[in-house]
């Protein structure tokens, strides 16, 4: 008897199918919903059926049309997000999963595209819910921002790929906490300051974080991906961290990423 477990989703009352999801996911991974209707085999038309229905179950858009094709926003991200865990959890086996951050997505990326390492699945998420993965056994390799995280993760191997300064914009007492890069690290730091802060809100969302009045923190690396160029109140080397890659043990294929990724001489 061959028993087979597919997942589904209810956001906001309404039902997401598997094959929506599955078709988020292609959009995700190939970059744009013409690529994504090739890969599943079905028609563009569909592609666009498939990722409308998402959004008028989330309310909102969950895509963003860019000049090199189509990218989820946070939204799509955090549906893709959960999508992938549950089929990982109802899964007896799963390709090799990669898990990292918004900050150090990109990098992941175009290290996979550079070793033709297509078939990986890639969780973008915080370290937290990265370290999870790695515990739960969902996954097999993890890039983690924020040091402070390491503590929660002795088990597993580990070595420094490289470093990241962060970008402190200071409007004042009040602050907006990005959930991704080294914010603990961060946050510290202003406390052996002796600064007064209040943390008012908490986003996923890059632009939010941005175009919001208040102070915050931001990993200099994303932005410097983004193409954004801002000022910081202190030198971003102050609140320079490492970034560290885990897995449970070396072999082939650990290797070359590790090495690829040393590579990228991240500083």
């Amino acid at each position: 008897m061959e028993i087979a477990v597919r997942t589904e989703q209810i956001i906001n009352g309404h039902i997401v199918t598997n094959r929506q999801l599955e078709t988020l996911a292609a959009v995700a991974m190939s970059g744009s919903k013409t690529a994504a209707a090739k890969r599943l085999g079905i028609s563009v038309p569909v592609v666009h059926r498939y990722i409308s229905a998402i959004e008028e179950a989330v309310g909102s858009p969950i895509t963003v049309s860019t000049p090199a094709g189509t990218k989820l926003n946070e939204e799509g991200r955090k549906v893709l997000e959960t999508y992938v865990t549950t089929e990982l959890r109802c899964s007896d086996d799963h390709n090799f999963t990669i898990c990292c951050s918004p900050v150090t997505e990109d990098l992941m990326m175009s290290t996979l595209s550079a070793l033709k390492m297509m078939d990986v699945e890639l969780v973008i998420s915080d370290d937290e819910h990265n370290i999870r993965m790695m515990k739960e056994n969902l996954a097999d390799f993890a890039v983690i921002d924020d040091p402070l995280y390491l503590f929660d993760a002795d088990e597993f191997e580990g070595i420094e790929i490289g470093y990241m300064g962060m970008v402190f914009v200071d409007n004042g007492p009040s602050f907006i906490r990005y959930r991704y890069g080294a914010q603990r690290v961060a946050f510290m730091f202003l406390d052996t300051m002796g600064r007064k802060y209040n943390i008012e809100s908490e986003t996923f969302s890059l632009p939010e974080l941005l175009g919001s009045k208040k102070s915050y923190f931001v990993d200099e690396f994303l932005l410097l991906r983004k193409g954004i160029k801002m000022k910081s109140a202190i030198d971003p080397k102050v609140l320079k961290h490492s970034i560290t890659a885990i897995y449970r043990k070396e072999d082939k294929t650990i290797n070359r990423l590790v090495k690829a990724l040393l590579a990228r001489n991240i500083r």
